[in-house]
């Protein structure tokens, strides 16, 4: 691999994961791409102090996504990154968690190399994998799940979706972006067979200050996200093994059902 002080490294974008928050959990790689960057095109979610290992007389441009806001559509993110490496800058396009996990990074892949310039991927820290771990919630366990299944969450097309099979015993069920669609969420699962007693936990800002981690039921979800006032960035685990991670019992008035149900809270 060509490294990045190389001087015919030059004019190409390197696709850097930033983890889900805490800039500790950057890799070494990721930090040495910031460091030789000329220009980094990032997330609205990145930790200012992920910033702290640019150099400051590199360029840096947000291109923001909240939820039906966009700072700039993908196709537009994607010809900017592709002007920027015409020039011969290293740019590095910055994302939080893992490029290649709901960050659209095959997309930009998919750009850069239809231009016909060079492009390298750094992976990060998933916001499944940090978010659980600070947590200390397994998203696998010998006894109690042995297959994870990572989905989006979004409301977009929500009914025409099949997450038969996904939740259950022996499973965990891991929802991106669902804060918003959360008792939609609750609802379709219900529908297609899940237990209402199975355990679910909220993880809000993981890896970040203020961050919370909370456990409830999953016919709760939707009165818990609304009670406790739940933003994004957040992920929602199902699954078993929420009953081993150190989340806080927010089950409030479903103590009384999940007696009734045989669930422990």
């Amino acid at each position: 691999m060509v490294s990045l002080l190389d001087p015919e490294a030059r004019g190409r974008v390197i696709l850097v994961g930033a983890g889900p928050g805490d800039p500790g959990l950057l890799t070494m790689k990721a930090v040495a791409a910031l460091n030789e960057a000329d220009v980094v095109v990032h997330d609205g979610l990145i930790d200012e102090r992920v910033f702290d290992h640019v150099r400051p007389d590199a360029q840096r441009i947000s291109v923001a996504k909240k939820r039906d806001r966009h700072t700039l559509p993908q196709d537009a993110i994607n010809a900017l990154i592709v002007a920027h490496v015409k020039t011969g800058a290293i740019v590095v396009r910055l994302k939080g968690g893992d490029p290649f996990v709901f960050g659209r990074g095959g997309e930009e892949v998919e750009a850069v190399r239809a231009a016909g310039l060079r492009v390298e991927v750094i992976p990060g820290v998933s916001a499944a994998l940090g978010c659980a771990a600070e947590a200390m919630l397994p998203l696998t366990h010998r006894d109690w799940s042995s297959a994870v299944s990572f989905v989006a969450g979004t409301c977009k097309d929500l009914a025409e979706q099949s997450w038969a099979g996904l939740a259950g015993h022996g499973r965990t069920l891991v929802i991106y972006m669902g804060v918003t669609c959360a008792r939609a969420i609750a609802d379709k699962l219900m529908l297609e067979g899940v237990s209402p007693g199975i355990a679910v936990a909220v993880l809000e800002r993981g890896t970040l200050p203020g961050s919370r981690a909370m456990r409830t039921l999953l016919a709760d979800l939707g009165d818990l996200v609304e009670r406790e006032q739940v933003i994004s960035p957040a992920i929602l685990v199902i699954g078993e093994v929420v009953m081993l991670s150190d989340a806080t019992n927010k089950l409030a008035a479903f103590a009384a059902q999940a007696e009734t149900m045989g669930t422990e809270v």
